[in-house]
C-alpha cells in the first residue's frame, strides 16, 4: 500500500543546497519534507578534509553533511530515506513518486538534486577515491602544496583545474587523449604559459597506482591512444576533470535546462521556468560547484519559495492538498 502525504515544501536532495533550505523552510513554518535521493549527503560524503567551510578550520564531508542533516531535524524537516523516481510538474499539486512506494504531493518544490563529477569508470580510480584521486580541484588542490599531480581531460574543466592547481602543485602534468585541447584559447594560452605545466598529448589514464597503508596516490599507468603503448610516472594526485553531470533526469522533460542539462533559473533568484518550482545548488550551478555557493542558493530557494506560497495564500487559491488528484496522477 502507497503513502499518501501532503506538504506545503518538497525538497528533492540532501546536499548543503537541500539541507540549508530544509532548515530555511522550516524557519518560515512551510513545515518542509526532505527526501534525500541515492547519495544522502551529496558529493561532500565521497570528501575526506573539508577546509573551505567557513567556521570549520577543517571537518571531515561525512560529519559536516551529518551535522547539516541534524539541524535540518532540528528545525522540524522531516527526512525521508528514499528516492523520487518520477516526479510530475505538469499538475497542481506536484505530485512525487518514490522508490518505495511512498507518494507525495507538495504545493511548492526546491530541487536539489545536485550535479556529478564525470569519472572514467576504472577500478583502479574507485579505489583511490578520497585518497590522491579527485575531481575537484578547488576542493582538494591544498592537500598537495609542492607536490606532482596529474589532471585528465581537455575541456575547459581540466585546464581550469590544472591552472588552479599551480598555485600549489610543484608540477601539473595534463593528460589528453587528442593532440589538440577542446578547451577555449584564452585558457589554453595561460595553461601553455604556465612553467609549472607539462602536458601528455595522445595518452589516456589507464590504471591508478598507489600504496594501501597508509592509502594514497604514488603514480598512474598511461595509454598512449595511437599505438596502445604504455608508460607510469609517478604522481602524489589525479584530478579526474571529464566534466559533470548534472542530475537534473527527473525534470529533463518538463523544467527549461541549459548548458549541458543545468536547470535554468531566473537571474538573481532560484526560480525555474515553472512557477512554484524552484532550483538550487549543483543542480544549476555550472561555474562555481561549492558546498558554500550551493548552501547560500538553498537559502535563496526556502525564501524564494516561501514568498511564492505567500502569493498564493493573498490570492486566495484553494489548498490544492484537499483536492482529489486528476485519474492520470496515480499513474506510474
Amino acid at each position: 500500500m502507497t503513502d499518501r502525504t501532503h506538504v506545503k515544501l518538497l525538497i528533492v536532495g540532501s546536499g548543503p543546497a537541500g539541507y540549508t533550505a530544509a532548515v530555511y523552510g522550516a524557519r518560515a513554518m512551510l513545515e518542509p519534507m526532505l527526501i534525500q535521493g541515492m547519495q544522502p549527503g551529496g558529493q561532500l560524503t565521497i570528501t575526506t578534509e573539508v577546509e573551505n567551510w567557513p567556521g570549520e578550520t577543517e571537518i571531515q564531508g561525512p560529519d559536516l553533511m551529518v551535522k547539516m542533516e541534524a539541524h535540518a531535524k532540528a528545525m522540524g524537516t522531516e527526512i525521508v530515506t528514499d528516492i523520487v523516481t518520477r516526479l510530475d510538474l505538469g499538475q497542481r499539486p506536484f505530485v512525487a513518486e518514490c522508490d518505495s512506494g511512498r507518494r507525495v504531493t507538495a504545493d511548492a518544490v526546491i530541487l536539489a538534486t545536485g550535479a556529478q563529477a564525470r569519472w572514467l569508470g576504472l577500478p583502479s580510480e574507485e579505489k583511490f577515491k578520497g585518497f590522491g584521486v579527485s575531481a575537484c580541484a578547488t576542493c582538494d588542490g591544498f592537500f598537495y602544496r609542492n607536490r606532482e599531480v596529474l589532471v585528465i581531460g581537455g575541456g575547459n574543466t581540466a585546464v581550469e583545474e590544472a591552472l588552479f592547481l599551480t598555485k600549489f602543485a610543484s608540477k601539473v602534468t595534463l593528460v589528453h587523449r587528442r593532440d589538440s585541447l577542446r578547451a577555449e584559447k584564452i585558457l589554453q594560452n595561460r595553461l601553455f604559459r604556465n612553467p609549472k605545466v607539462e602536458i601528455v598529448w595522445d595518452h589516456e589514464l589507464a590504471e591508478v597506482k598507489g600504496a594501501d597503508d597508509p592509502m594514497g596516490v604514488t603514480g598512474a599507468v598511461l595509454k598512449s591512444t595511437k599505438d596502445g603503448t604504455t608508460r607510469e610516472v609517478s604522481a602524489d594526485g589525479v584530478f579526474v576533470a571529464i566534466g559533470h553531470a548534472p542530475a537534473s533526469e527527473l525534470v529533463s522533460d518538463q523544467l527549461e535546462l541549459h548548458d549541458g542539462g543545468y536547470v535554468k533559473v531566473e537571474a538573481g533568484s532560484t526560480r525555474t521556468s515553472i512557477p512554484g518550482v524552484f532550483a538550487a545548488g549543483d543542480l544549476t550551478d555550472h561555474i562555481y560547484r561549492q558546498a558554500v555557493t550551493s548552501a547560500g542558493m538553498g537559502c535563496m530557494a526556502a525564501l524564494d519559495a516561501e514568498a511564492w506560497l505567500a502569493e498564493q495564500d493573498e490570492a486566495g487559491e484553494p489548498d490544492p492538498g484537499s483536492a482529489e488528484l486528476p485519474e492520470d496522477a496515480t499513474a506510474g
